[in-house]
């Protein structure tokens, strides 16, 4: 079987399902050819695992101090190189198209009126989930950005409606945490004005990891460079992360019993609706701005949550190989019954 796969580059928590899929869809025997879009080819990282990958330019959202600007957007997009892309796109050969939320697959498979399968987060807003921050253009980009004849949506939780638990890598429950120890990770936040606000809460350890890193002056605040394994490895024995609403950190933190501090990008419905899905489901602390009263009572506060999810890639792989049945209740049921929930202080 071979399968062309694109993925959203934008965030790292496209790329970061795509290799929990590639390392299940390699195991089943599958031919993969990856492609990303969404940045500039020397700003991607620890992709060994997308073996041949291909980039393109795709579309992105420019962001300016935390805030999706929708003008600098439009002006700073290429059109005319992304419907060359689309059209010069070549998925002769593949059995399969999978898209998450990456435009220039899932365009190039709609017009050559080949089906194409949506995986990711943005295909659970087909769904009556928490939402909130919507708007007309939100509504339009989530619908035509990049659309799906199929979608499987997923989610922290259920809320009722057919979609599945996020796609995450399953590791060990970490056996010792440092009680003051906090990943910090907004990217689309004035880096100097992050160190800032932290600078006060000298009896905490923060680990900070940027696109562009700056300099810290502080001995409790240290600034990293994005890297997939010293993330994960600070990520392991933390207590805790503040971060933007992106789904997939807050999964992998679900998962290793982390407490979170969400800040989402103002005017981006996704982020937004996540810190209300966290807020709803006590996952999870928010704050509109970079505040830091919030900051201290969660610094203080020492409840999480530790949810216990399936393997949803391998999952995911085999019902590819079944022939993508039908997803009836009882399927989504039977895989939602295996997720446990523990309340724990850290």
């Amino acid at each position: 079987m071979r399968i062309f796969y694109g993925v959203q580059g934008t965030g790292n928590g496209h790329i970061t399902r795509a290799r929990v899929m590639a390392n299940e869809l390699y195991a089943a025997g599958i031919e993969v050819t990856f492609q990303f879009t969404g940045r500039p080819a020397d700003k991607y990282f620890d992709m060994d695992i997308f073996n041949g990958y291909q980039l393109r330019t795709g579309l992105t959202f420019n962001t300016d101090k935390g805030q999706v600007n929708y003008l600098r957007t439009a002006r700073e997009a290429k059109p005319i190189t992304f419907f060359k892309d689309v059209k010069s796109l070549d998925l002769s050969g593949y059995d399969l198209v999978i898209s998450d939320f990456e435009p220039v697959t899932a365009w190039a498979a709609k017009n050559r009126k080949i089906p194409v399968l949506g995986i990711g987060h943005q295909y659970a807003f087909n769904h009556n989930i928490p939402r909130a921050g919507s708007d007309p253009i939100a509504s339009q980009v989530m619908k035509y950005f990049a659309p799906a004849d199929r979608g499987v949506g997923l989610h922290w939780h259920h809320f009722g409606q057919p979609i599945l638990p996020p796609i995450i890598d399953t590791p060990e429950t970490p056996k010792n945490i440092i009680k003051n120890k906090i990943i910090v990770y907004l990217p689309f936040e004035d880096q100097k004005e992050v160190i800032k606000l932290l600078s006060p809460f000298e009896n905490f350890e923060f680990h900070i990891y940027a696109p562009e890193m700056i300099a810290s002056t502080f001995g409790h605040i240290t600034c990293n460079p994005l890297s997939r394994a010293g993330f994960q490895k600070d990520l392991y024995d933390c207590v805790g992360i503040i971060s933007n609403a992106g789904f997939e950190l807050a999964s992998e933190a679900l998962q290793l019993g982390k407490k979170i501090l969400a800040k989402p990008l103002h005017a981006q419905m996704e982020q937004i609706s996540n810190a209300a899905a966290l807020k709803q489901l006590g996952y999870g602390h928010t704050m509109i701005d970079l505040d830091p009263t919030v900051i201290e009572h969660w610094l203080h506060d020492n409840r999480a949550m530790h949810i216990t999810y399936p393997n949803i890639a391998k999952v995911l792989v085999q019902w590819i190989l079944d022939g993508m049945p039908e997803m009836v209740p009882d399927f989504i049921e039977s895989i939602w019954s295996t997720v446990e929930v523990l309340h724990i202080n850290n």
